[in-house]
């Protein structure tokens, strides 16, 4: 590839003198070439014209919340934060469309006061809709699945710089591709994604034992719109959430209990053992026992995204695998017994949810019924033992990795996985065949 003088442009679109970026979690970063805020898709548009005669690669970033190198160059990064908000509202039609860069709180606030809401979400909502809908985020649901199959059509870059519109109507073949498409087929300008008008979820939250929750998951599964749960490594010990749509009226935590669990629990003294245990592992079981026992149920009403979306402020690196859901619980076991019979210090929870089949070319849930084992370590304590032998397990069973989070897989085993895969490739190929949005990760995953 060639180089180019730090911050040197000479087009609309603010380039400024590229520092080290880094991820949210801290275990990714990357020099690139130049930095690029474009505020307009003609800038935008430039910005990859221009980079294509440098010879410089080009990738957008979000807010950094993906595990991966998704978004890492040293050529040029776009950073979309200025092409923001929403475009337009179809009531009729049921979608809005917004600017790739908007932040989805911003999105669902904009949304709750147009008297709208997303179906389903992901627990965060720090990243930006098109970093989140590239990489796969999403919730749990029994019939509604990832913000990528909520797309209803998109606009991207290209790698010659034009701008194309994709539909189920118009450019299919991308479309079906685009709307996960890890930035390997260009870079997003707009999304327009379903909504309905806004309603209520009750949400019941439960401490049950880790055997009980196992035994039943299929009913609990069969019998809520949205189940997840969390096992709390070195007991026997789950925290059950089930959401489903209720007429309301809206009755949110009260104040107290919502400052003891969202900020007390699960961020404050959340941060304080996750540092102290860094610090002394062989504290981190008694902990785990202790802090599975402090949780009490409880139950609260609310639009959707106050019950989907909790502040998540304690920096953690992770890793997800999205199994075949009559391989969960049976995956859950062993990694269950691997822990208990390790020398492992895991002080962060393991998160399980569900999606339903989708047809996102290389979506987790493509073509068949999903359920995500997520496994975290507190950021700056040695993750890859645990890591590894959860991929292990994982694989095992036929797993796909979540596009954004860390795993160590490649084209070979994901070609294996996704039987659609040689699909997208072959679309890259057409889209993009010199691999101006290429980096390492992508020739990891998806070949050169």
């Amino acid at each position: 590839m060639g180089t180019a003088t730090a911050g040197q442009s000479g087009y609309a679109g603010a380039a400024r003198t590229p520092g080290t970026w880094r991820n949210w979690a801290g275990n990714v970063s990357a020099t690139p070439a130049r930095v690029v805020t474009p505020t307009s898709v003609g800038e935008l548009q430039e910005a990859v014209r221009r980079a294509a005669e440098d010879g410089l690669r080009v990738k957008a970033v979000g807010t950094g919340h993906s595990f991966t190198a998704a978004a890492a160059t040293d050529g040029v990064l776009i950073r979309p934060q200025s092409l923001a908000g929403i475009r337009s509202v179809d009531r009729a039609a049921g979608t809005v469309t917004v600017a790739a860069g908007t932040v989805l709180k911003d999105l669902n606030q904009a949304l709750a006061r147009e008297g709208l809401s997303l179906t389903n979400m992901g627990d965060i909502m720090e990243q930006t809709v098109s970093g989140a809908t590239s990489t796969g985020t999403h919730g749990t649901g029994r019939d509604s699945a990832s913000l990528s199959a909520q797309i209803r059509g998109l606009e991207l870059v290209t790698a010659d710089g034009r701008l194309l519109a994709c539909s189920e109507k118009e450019n299919p073949e991308v479309f079906a591709a685009a709307r996960l498409g890890i930035g390997a087929l260009g870079i997003l300008t707009s999304v327009t994604l379903a909504v309905e008008p806004i309603f209520f979820l009750t949400a019941r939250e439960e401490p049950m034992p880790f055997d009980r929750v196992t035994a039943e998951f299929d009913e609990h599964f069969a019998e809520n719109e949205h189940f997840e749960f969390y096992w709390f490594p070195h007991t026997g010990n789950c925290n059950t959430k089930r959401n489903n749509r209720s007429q309301g009226p809206a009755a949110p935590p009260g104040a107290v209990s919502a400052w003891v669990e969202d900020e007390l629990l699960s961020n404050g003294l959340f941060q304080a053992v996750n540092s102290l245990g860094r610090a002394v592992p062989a504290i981190v079981p008694g902990i785990a026992r202790i802090a599975s026992r402090a949780l009490s149920a409880r139950t609260y009403t609310d639009i959707p995204y106050k019950v989907f979306t909790s502040p998540r402020r304690v920096r953690f690196v992770e890793m997800e695998y999205a199994l075949p859901r009559e391989r969960v619980v049976e995956a859950l076991r062993e990694l269950k017994a691997m822990v208990d019979g390790s020398d492992l210090r895991v002080s962060f929870p393991v998160e399980v949810r569900t999606a339903p089949a989708d047809d996102v070319t290389l979506s987790t849930a493509s073509g068949r019924e999903t359920a995500y084992v997520a496994v975290h370590m507190y950021k700056g304590t040695p993750y890859q033992a645990y890591f590894t032998a959860a991929e292990r397990i994982f694989t095992a069973h036929g797993g796909r990795p979540h596009w954004g989070k860390v795993h160590t897989r490649d084209a070979e085993y994901l070609a294996g996985v996704y039987p659609r895969f040689a699909e997208f490739t072959g679309l890259r190929d057409r889209l993009d065949p010199d691999r101006l949005f290429g980096n390492d990760y992508l020739r990891r995953v998806l070949g050169s």
